[in-house]
């Protein structure tokens, strides 16, 4: 069977990042699969598409193409021919990204597509509910959190980054309500799966929390030649 790990967390703790160097160290493919909530969320803005009619979002569902390509290992998110990586990672998209993930429609097609994959690759998915929905069975299960204001303020650099001025103040609040969104969904809301390690990294280094995540799989799966 390919080694599957499971990582869920809030908005802003980091998953991202910290799972591409975990995968690079094991030699496997990670799997962002916010990144897929994103273009799908990308693909709403641009057919203006009313966010808070659930109806809309599961209609212009079936028309958007999003795929998951891998170049050198690195994950490649594109909706139908266009990669759309660069802009997924915007203000807007995140906001939007919260409310198409509460769409039934939208949630089944891409645990479907999450889960294919799974099967046929050693692979790290990150996401909000991989732990408790997505690969329940999953031998290795991460919960990586961190403080909002942390949290916040790494988002926010991020964006200053990409020339993104939103006040830190905007960026905290946003990530606050993504939170309450997420947190208290209908569907598979964000949760630490009863048999996930918890890892806070607040006061840890990208590369404390990478090796502390090694370890966790190592004690499972061994060390990896």
């Amino acid at each position: 069977m390919p080694m599957n790990i499971a990582i869920d967390g809030p908005v802003g703790a980091g998953k991202s990042s910290i799972a591409d160097r975990v995968a690079e160290r094991l030699n496997i493919l990670h799997l962002d699969t916010g990144a897929m909530y994103r273009a799908m969320a990308l693909h709403m803005i641009r057919n203006r598409v009313n966010m808070q009619d659930e109806q809309a979002i599961a209609a212009a569902c079936e028309e958007a193409d999003v795929q998951v390509r891998y170049e050198d290992g690195a994950q490649k998110t594109l909706l139908g021919d266009e990669d759309v990586t660069g802009l997924l990672r915007s203000g807007e998209v995140s906001a939007a990204a919260s409310a198409v993930s509460r769409c039934p429609i939208v949630r089944e097609r891409m645990v479907r597509a999450q889960r294919e994959l799974a099967a046929r690759f050693d692979m790290l998915i990150d996401g909000r509910d991989i732990g408790t929905n997505v690969l329940i069975n999953a031998p290795v299960k991460i919960y990586l959190t961190a403080a909002a204001e942390e949290r916040a303020r790494r988002r926010y650099a991020q964006q200053v980054e990409k020339g993104d001025m939103t006040p830190y103040e905007k960026v905290l609040a946003d990530l606050n309500m993504r939170d309450e969104q997420d947190m208290n969904r209908k569907i598979n809301p964000l949760c630490r799966a009863e048999d996930a390690v918890l890892l806070d990294s607040t006061e840890m280094s990208i590369e404390q929390v990478v090796d502390a995540i090694i370890k966790v799989v190592e004690g499972t799966y061994g060390k990896r030649n």
